[in-house]
């Protein structure tokens, strides 16, 4: 199993470079990276020489389809998590899903990984919460062999936005602002324990199920800037300022950066009261659940990754 020809579309991003370590940890030895971005490409292939990497843009065909040929599985982790318009995520949750599932159907690959989200079940209605329900119906729609995982909020190494750009931004700031009070209930996910659970779905094989994989810890997005702010010893003080104004200077943001690390829909989707329902991941996927405060603590000190910044 571990010789065969594993496909991983969007595997540049937080979850293909902490799932391509625990691969290659386990001892697997054929891996295939489409990716669009060249830099986080570059970062990959650094970590790991013997991943075989291909540039390019997913929801555009051309040669890159030929790579999914003899393939025993494909992961799907391609997405767009914030952009300041829709047309991002149209192409990149969309356009690029439809072309994944054609191939798959065409090569007759015989399982697939869909890495869904949790906001598939959220009450917010922004891009993002929009397109990935679209993916999520394409993937059920084409009754391709496959399991959905709908994991909420990850962080962990590798985490070029969330987590990872909260923490460098209070490295640099003597003031952190936060929207409000700040006690917005937050169910975070590991993204080591994350990718162990795909390891075990594709060793262990589950067509035609879903899981909806929680952090099993409930935080408060306050206590989460504080143990961050902790772990990293920022000597940024952490100030409470009224919503509107947030709001007002994240649309302002957004005006001068195309690609903003935090936009207006993704504080609406923060306020936005979500409890998602918590299953026995560990004891399904036989995997132990890393407790939170310890999560944090690797991911901002292990001497190997942590101090790894990839682009946007």
């Amino acid at each position: 199993m571990k010789r065969k020809k594993i496909v991983i579309p969007g595997g540049a991003g937080l979850v293909g470079q902490n799932l391509v370590a625990q691969f290659e940890k386990q001892g697997y030895t054929h891996l295939v990276v489409i990716d669009k971005h060249e830099a986080n490409l570059r970062i990959l292939k650094k970590l790991h020489p013997h991943v075989e990497i291909i540039l390019a843009d997913l929801s555009a065909r051309g040669e890159w389809e030929k790579h999914f040929e003899g393939a025993s599985t494909v992961i799907v982790l391609q997405a767009q998590i914030g952009a300041a318009t829709v047309e991002p995520f149209i192409r990149n949750n969309i356009d690029s899903t439809k072309h994944i599932l054609r191939l798959i159907q065409n090569y007759a690959i015989p399982y697939t990984v869909h890495v869904s989200s949790s906001v598939v079940k959220s009450v917010a209605e922004d891009n993002y919460t929009k397109t990935k329900k679209k993916q999520e119906e394409l993937v059920l729609e084409s009754g391709i062999p496959c399991i959905i995982l709908r994991p909420t909020l990850m962080f962990g190494w590798f985490d070029r936005k969330h987590l990872g750009w909260l923490s460098r931004l209070m490295k640099k700031i003597p003031v952190f602002p936060i929207p409000s009070h700040g006690h917005y209930m937050r169910q975070p996910l590991y993204v080591r324990d994350f990718c162990r659970i795909i390891i075990s779905c594709v060793e262990n094989q589950r067509p035609g199920q879903m899981f909806n994989i929680t952090g099993l810890e409930k935080i408060d997005y306050i206590d989460m800037i504080r143990q961050i702010k902790e772990t990293i010893q920022a000597k940024a003080f952490i100030l409470p300022i009224p919503y509107s104004v947030f709001y007002a200077l994240l649309k302002m943001w957004a005006l001068f950066d195309k690609n903003p690390p935090f936009t207006a829909d993704q504080l609406k989707a923060l306020v936005t009261h979500d409890e998602f329902e918590v299953i026995d991941w560990p004891g399904i996927f036989k995997v132990k659940a890393t407790p939170f405060a310890e999560a944090i603590q690797e991911t901002f000190t292990d001497p190997t990754y942590s101090h790894i910044v990839m682009e946007f």
